[in-house]
């Protein structure tokens, strides 16, 4: 198994953080202890650039790098490297005043004024070319320089313009799309209130002054700001390129952030990155759910290119956005940074590395803290995490081996939360997703978390639930998938609308995956938040809550049954045969509990087991990574509380070298990392 770097040149784990040396320009004593504690704090790599447009381009056409050229070589004279930023998330304010077609507008006619960040429109043809520009200046002086590792494309892309730019850009992107009116007008069902499009000026993006319930249109404004987003984006990337081909790319994205669909922008990054802000209270329920919730987070970002990824946000302490913001407790950082090693991440990096003085992240945590020194728990705790990193170097490039996926698509939840229906507000998705991805978790089974258009056939057991949008496509492979041997667990709301959110008429699910499961679909209950159902399955009991749906079974073999309201003794959950595979269909939402005992029949049916052989208690779980001749595990206690898991098998710590056997204990908070020969 050949190992995949985020960059050959470097092939050692990133440890560093959002550097600001543009705020520190009449500091230079500052600027020359930050280098001091750079080496300190065991961190090799520094981010630049990210937010300097203003102190690179003062003003239009006149440049000043020098700031930037000394950063650089300090920052390489002592050991470190440098991911270097374009800088269009901020532009200056001589942009925004001299040209303020750049603004965005607001999906009421307004023009926003300068200020924030990603305040721009993507389609702008000014705002493009001033952006092209500053990259090519930044490719031409540094694309070279050996400390430059990686080109960090803006910064956490997001939000919507509706100037006339966009409108009209969203009209050839419909037009490309369907080809003709008659066609636009049957995909959204604009027969609807009588409004059927007659000319493509017509048509505007949702807007709460003007159109909101034709939800293929809304479906379609989403695409296309991914589309236009990935478009500007692609626009930096080129101007790169045609300097710089041998220094990867990467922006940072934000987890299952709503926006955009972050897999359409991975297609063109070398390296996935994300910025990781998990909410931690100090108490071991909601920090070990916590825990699972940021563990899927990271799984997706290992997914999106099945390579390994880049932490780039994180913080060592705390964040000043939360509505309590509450500091790491001692050991946290350390724990939750090797978290993401565990899940695939080559880099371990933060904002930010010094605090600033003014300004709404003034009081965001930092490595090095207003007072300046490394006398500090966080930067000491900084340093020891660093000097652990430095000796992962077997670790860094290797790959993650699963069997089990979770299959995620931005365009269903689009689809799904718009949705006029069942509970209008809150189709809970999120919590449906945790309920889903923690039984495996807890259990320590590697998961992917794919797209539609991954290759199903890798994988032995596909979970897909609230899966309420799917094409002809997806529906073929889903059914090939189970036709083929693999084992498909769906949930209440598959099959329901096409790729346009269109109903399928016939029943659902729509067209043969009532084959696949063997069950049609009639009616769906959603019940009221203080209400419930009961199944039975296997003797005992279950709670339903928000949505029981009632399902015909049509060939598949009845697993538990609703036991009260009027559809008591209906089935609730089942399994059918296909081909050489199964499906099952889980009719109603449970608590958490029988989704457990399900996953956890599938898994011991499928032989699919972590790759630590120990039981792990609640609050500890395993991860792990693979070279092809040895497997990595990593051990993770999120509890506050001493465990001692027993092994049958031989390990190996990495970072000690000793050997291992009968019994692991791990002290609250803490990751030990073990190894094993293949």
């Amino acid at each position: 198994m050949k190992k995949i770097y985020i960059n050959e040149k470097f092939p050692h784990m990133i440890h560093g953080a959002d550097y600001n040396p543009d705020q520190w320009q009449d500091r230079p004593d500052i600027l020359d202890e930050d280098i001091r504690l750079l080496k300190l704090a065991n961190c090799n790599s520094l981010s630049v650039g990210i937010f300097a447009w203003a102190a690179l381009e003062p003003e239009e056409g006149k440049y000043d790098f020098s700031f930037l050229d000394k950063a650089i070589d300090d920052v390489y004279a002592a050991g470190g490297r440098i991911v270097l930023a374009t800088p269009s998330g901020a532009r200056p304010a001589w942009l925004s005043q001299k040209y303020p077609e750049v603004l965005r507008m607001d999906n009421r006619d307004h023009r926003n004024w300068h200020g924030a960040r990603h305040n721009h429109c993507y389609t702008s043809p000014i705002y493009r070319e001033k952006v092209a520009n500053i990259n090519r200046r930044l490719a031409q002086r540094y694309a070279k320089h050996p400390a430059v590792i990686m080109w960090h494309i803006s910064n956490e892309y997001g939000g919507e313009c509706y100037c006339p730019l966009c409108r009209e850009a969203f009209r050839e992107f419909l037009k490309k799309k369907y080809g003709s009116l008659d066609k636009l007008n049957d995909q959204w069902w604009s027969r609807f209130w009588a409004h059927t499009y007659t000319d493509w000026s017509q048509i505007d993006p949702p807007s709460p002054v003007g159109e909101t319930c034709t939800h293929g249109m809304t479906l379609d404004w989403k695409r296309f700001c991914t589309y236009q987003t990935t478009d500007f984006m692609k626009s930096e990337i080129r101007a790169l390129r045609e300097i710089s081909n041998d220094i990867p790319v990467t922006t940072n994205l934000m987890g299952f952030f709503p926006g955009l669909d972050y897999r359409e922008l991975a297609k063109e990054l070398d390296v996935v990155s994300w910025d990781n802000y998990p909410t931690w209270r100090g108490d071991d329920r909601s920090d070990v759910e916590c825990a699972m919730h940021t563990a899927m987070i990271h799984d997706l970002n290992r997914s999106l290119k099945h390579r390994p990824f880049m932490m780039m946000e994180s913080t060592p302490s705390l964040v000043n956005w939360h509505p309590i913001n509450k500091l790491k407790r001692p050991g946290q950082n350390m724990l939750v940074s090797l978290q993401a090693v565990a899940h695939g991440s080559d880099t371990v990096q933060y904002f930010q590395w010094r605090k600033g003085r003014g300004s709404s992240e003034k009081f965001h945590g930092a490595v090095v803290d207003h007072v300046g020194h490394e006398n500090t728990r966080v930067f000491r705790e900084v340093s020891e995490l660093g000097a652990r990193l430095a000796k992962l170097d077997d670790i860094v490039g290797t790959l993650t081996e699963s069997r089990v996926a979770y299959l995620y698509d931005w365009g269903n939840a689009w689809a799904l939360t718009d949705a006029q229906g069942f509970q209008k507000n809150d189709k809970k998705i999120t919590q449906t997703r945790d309920q889903f991805y923690r039984p495996l978790w807890k259990r320590g089974i590697n998961t992917d978390v794919i797209s539609t258009e991954d290759d199903f056939s890798c994988y032995d057991l596909i979970i897909a639930p609230q899966l309420y949008m799917t094409s002809e496509a997806l529906i073929d492979k889903l059914e090939a998938f189970v036709a083929n041997g693999g084992t498909l667990l769906c949930t209440y709301m598959t099959g329901m609308v096409n790729e346009n959110d269109l109903c399928y008429l016939g029943g659902f699910p729509g067209g043969k995956l009532k084959d696949v499961f063997g069950i049609w679909n009639e009616e769906i209950d959603t019940l009221y938040p203080d209400e419930h159902n009961t199944v039975s399955m296997g003797g005992k009991e279950y709670k339903a809550v928000d949505y029981c749906e009632l399902i015909h079974p049509q060939g598949a073999e009845v697993l538990a049954t609703y036991s009260s309201d009027f559809y008591s003794g209906r089935a609730a959950l089942t399994r059918n045969r296909y081909g050489k595979g199964e499906a099952y269909y889980l009719a109603f939402r449970d608590t958490g509990d029988l989704t457990d005992s399900l996953l956890a029949d599938l898994l011991a049916q499928k032989g699919i087991t972590s790759d630590f052989d120990g039981a792990l208690p609640y609050g500890v779980t395993a991860h792990s990574r693979t070279d092809g001749e040895n497997t990595f595990v990593f051990l993770e206690n999120y509890t506050t509380q001493e465990v001692t898991l027993s092994t049958s098998q031989k390990w190996l710590t990495v970072e000690e070298n000793a050997a291992i056997s009968d019994t692991v204990t791990l002290a609250p908070y803490q990751m030990r990392i073990l190894k094993k020969s293949n």
